[in-house]
């Protein structure tokens, strides 16, 4: 013995719950929530260019802590993120969009 542990042992650290808790979700657990996929308003609406003087759409995708939203949130595909952030820069460069909030 050279003090390791065994892999299959008992030794308490493991990942994972207990037997009892993992049987929850079939019998009185919560059901799983539906949730509708996100789609890119720029595919759905076949806006090709996002230009960067249009406050009011830039806007949509600036939340009050003025941060750019993510994807995952958005719905918004990886093609016209990369043009939305594009574009959030520019205009917050010539000060059209506050860089933080107030």
């Amino acid at each position: 013995m050279n003090g390791r542990r065994s892999a299959g042992g008992s030794g308490g650290g493991g990942r994972g719950r207990g037997g009892a808790q993992t049987q929850q979700g079939k019998e009185g657990g919560r059901r799983p929530m539906f949730r509708r996929r996100k789609v890119c308003r720029f595919c759905a609406e076949k806006i090709d260019d996002i230009n960067y003087k249009d406050i009011k759409l830039l806007m949509s995708f600036v939340p009050e802590r003025a941060k750019i939203m993510p994807r995952r949130i958005s719905g918004t595909c990886a093609m016209h993120q990369r043009k939305l952030r594009t574009a959030i820069m520019r205009a917050r460069q010539i000060a059209l969009i506050a860089y933080t909030s107030e």
